[in-house]
């Protein structure tokens, strides 16, 4: 367990233009409002520097192995060291410079400004049919999927990162677990109809069933481009998964406290990984025993 095992997280909500340099400016100062009010660990929403939108994706993309040439993340950097914070920054599309794919990306930058880990949405958001007043989208005719789950050691104890699509995901939620996360991170964009339906229910089933605390953080919804957001970004507690924190739709700073304490009390109450059966199932996590 992290040394520092009681903080405040910031969730920052934001309105998605179609303006990229607008975007960063404004990320940025919701990023102050939410170290204004106590919080040392800072999450950004999925595609908060671009409209989520696909004939958008390409134009709005950054190489970020290259900061310099990277707007978004040289912000993020800037921030995290001269507030001294740890930003979970959200996603943007990213431009791998060697293949030229495009990718669905977070990046996560430490209070020294040092970029400290990289993601890749695993899970593209792809629907065939769909249901009754949704809305058809194929994230996959547009980015590549990333191959590798994400977790890392920070300030604040170590945490996953999936994004978005990510989070229906039971398996990648369990190997986190498995390698000693306290909390994942899920920046997302759910519509509408997925929002109501699933948004909570995935989060809340998450956490519980993994006891730890999950985050979620959403643009909101009138973000440009056709895609509606549900909104409403949350902070779920590892006990009955509960709900600690959790906005509306509109643009906004939620400050949630998450004290790690409660996950070993929950899991001395309930003792899941003693009473799981390994005789009869077995989990295994294929990365981690590849060289």
């Amino acid at each position: 367990m992290t040394k520092i095992t009681k903080f405040k997280i910031g969730i920052c909500q934001l309105k998605v233009t179609i303006e990229k340099n607008a975007n960063i400016s404004q990320a940025r100062n919701l990023i102050h409002a939410a170290a204004e009010q106590g919080a040392n660990l800072i999450l950004l929403p999925e595609m908060w520097n671009c409209p989520y939108s696909a004939d958008l994706f390409a134009e709005f993309a950054e190489n970020l192995n290259d900061i310099n040439s990277s707007p978004s993340s040289l912000m993020l950097s800037e921030v995290a060291y001269s507030l001294g914070v740890t930003i979970i920054g959200g996603s943007i599309p990213e431009r791998d410079a060697s293949s030229g794919r495009l990718y669905n990306t977070c990046c996560v930058f430490g209070s020294n400004g040092e970029l400290k880990a990289k993601h890749r949405k695993i899970h593209l958001f792809d629907m065939g049919k769909p249901l009754p007043g949704d809305v058809h989208f194929k994230e996959s005719d547009t980015f590549s999927a990333g191959e590798k789950p994400t977790v890392v050691e920070t300030d604040f104890g170590c945490i996953g990162i999936g994004i978005c699509h990510d989070l229906r995901f039971p398996e990648l939620a369990i190997l986190y677990r498995a390698r000693g996360a306290h909390l994942i991170c899920y920046p997302g964009a759910f519509n509408m109809s997925t929002g109501e339906a699933l948004w909570e229910l995935e989060q809340r089933t998450r956490a519980v069933d993994n006891q730890l605390y999950v985050a979620t953080c959403s643009p909101c919804r009138d973000s440009a481009g056709s895609y509606m957001i549900w909104g409403h970004s949350t902070v779920v507690g590892p006990q009955m998964g509960e709900i600690i924190g959790t906005t509306g739709h509109e643009e906004t700073v939620l400050i949630a406290e998450i004290d790690y304490a409660k996950i070993q009390l929950t899991r001395d109450s309930f003792s899941l990984e003693n009473q799981r059966r390994d005789n009869v199932y077995r989990f295994i996590d294929l990365h981690q025993e590849s060289p």
